[in-house]
């Protein structure tokens, strides 16, 4: 548990430095394209680095990917939305061609915030992955731990207590597929007693008025790259559910 609260401590540390240099917005263009955007938005203490395997499987499946990145340590959950509205209306509020919106952890949250307030005239099909959209009992364990101040408000924002800014997000009237994963990481599953992906129990990645669900063999920070789930994730968008045959065999 030290090892981890440790690693915790030094990545917000290093994104904190990385906040100021990375680039947020790549756009990457398909040779072959279907006219489809897909916007991918990365998680907590993460940037658009943490996406770039999903962007490249996009890319080469026909569609154009716009990666949103944001500076989420030590900013408000206000900040961080206006900041990630302002990225896709940019990119995506004239395309009549669909556009569909993928987030990781954090990002799928962001992606529900903005679709809140915000509509897209191509908006086609929303997927979440292992977005903790109950919060996560990890927030609650390390509530009062220095580097936990350090993350800011965003962070402290995503604990079990039903106060965090998602808490008030409407149920989602657009297609939404949720992906989530059932393989503990090492000295987490302790902390949180029911089944969970080493961050977020498989419970707190449901939503109200999601269309389709499905549990993968995957923990959080894997399922970025995991080709399983972007098999998944691919079906969703062209399909509109899930592969559980898949999944089953």
């Amino acid at each position: 548990m030290k090892r981890f609260a440790l690693f915790l401590a030094a990545l917000v540390a290093g994104v904190a430095i990385a906040n100021f240099t990375v680039d947020w917005n790549p756009l990457r263009v398909a040779d072959d394209s279907s006219g489809e955007t897909v916007v991918l938005l990365h998680g907590m203490a993460r940037s658009n680095i943490a996406t770039k395997s999903m962007a490249k499987s996009l890319v080469a499946s026909g569609y154009n990917v716009q990666q949103v990145g944001y500076k989420s340590i030590g900013e408000t959950p206000e900040e961080v939305i206006k900041d990630i509205t302002e990225q896709i209306n940019a990119c995506c509020s004239k395309l009549t061609t669909p556009v569909h919106l993928v987030g990781h952890s954090l990002g799928g949250i962001l992606v529900r915030a903005y679709l809140s307030e915000n509509s897209l005239p191509g908006l086609g099909k929303v997927v979440l992955m292992g977005s903790p959209n109950k919060g996560t009992p990890i927030v609650d364990v390390f509530r009062d731990k220095w580097w936990m101040k350090i993350a800011g408000e965003t962070a402290l924002a995503l604990g079990t207590d039903g106060k965090g800014f998602f808490a008030s997000l409407p149920a989602p009237t657009y297609p939404l597929g949720v992906i989530a994963g059932d393989v503990p990481e090492a000295g987490m599953s302790d902390r949180i007693p029911e089944k969970n992906d080493g961050l977020v129990p498989l419970e707190s990645t449901k939503v109200d008025g999601m269309n389709d669900f499905i549990v993968l063999e995957v923990s959080h920070a894997d399922m970025r790259e995991d080709k399983g789930v972007l098999k998944q994730l691919l079906y969703y968008l062209k399909e509109g559910k899930f592969d559980h045959e898949a999944v089953q065999k």
